[in-house]
């Protein structure tokens, strides 16, 4: 069923809390033994995703400064409450060899190393767009899930999510659409609704 009748079947899916809407995607003829096929992608969504989300600065004037990286470069627990804080990081050009040594090795496994910001780039607009964003993983299961958004945000905000959200995932496999077996959209506590695009 196309987006819009899928939304309007998951309305009737009331519960006593504001749930998420969720994307599912099952993939078909990609092989994850093969290091090529998987990614980590960050995507802006249109309309954000209704959730507070959390962005690390790491600058001269930042929420993490030079020393602050510095002070806990020896100490594994203060590291892990440092990166627990935060959804995602954003880190000046000159920092990232230091960033890389500190987090490095907590942040690259899971895909969330701090985005570069160029000399003379407004930290505001980077934080702006991180905040609307959300992180997809393909990695040992065919199948990537991701939120688009919540039950506050209106129909035409979440049919605008979910075509930027299939668009890139389209764009990141190697076959693109072909790859796709089945897009469900779901709410935190639905059945998941098949829909095609």
């Amino acid at each position: 069923m196309k987006i819009d009748e899928a939304l309007k079947e998951l309305d009737k899916e009331k519960r006593n809390f504001s749930q998420s809407y969720d994307l599912a995607f099952s993939l078909k003829n990609i092989n994850l033994k093969n290091p090529e096929n998987k990614f980590t992608k960050e995507i802006v969504l249109p309309h954000g995703h209704g959730k507070n989300i959390l962005v690390g600065l790491i600058s001269s004037n930042g929420d993490i400064k030079k020393s602050d990286l510095e002070a806990i470069s020896d100490d594994k627990k203060a590291v892990k409450e440092l990166i627990k804080k935060y959804d995602f990081f954003i880190a000046e050009m000159p920092l990232m060899p230091l960033v890389g040594k500190v987090l490095g090795r907590y942040l690259a496994p899971t895909g969330r190393m701090p985005k570069p910001m160029p000399p003379g780039t407004d930290p505001k607009l980077m934080i702006e767009a991180a905040k609307k964003s959300i992180r997809i993983r393909l990695k040992d299961s065919p199948t990537i899930h991701c939120i688009i958004g919540k039950e506050s945000m209106s129909h035409e905000q979440i049919k605008e999510n979910a075509i930027a959200v299939i668009e890139e995932v389209k764009k990141a496999l190697p076959k693109g659409e072909n790859q796709i077996k089945n897009i469900f959209l779901k709410k935190t506590m639905s059945r998941p609704v098949k829909i095609e695009v």
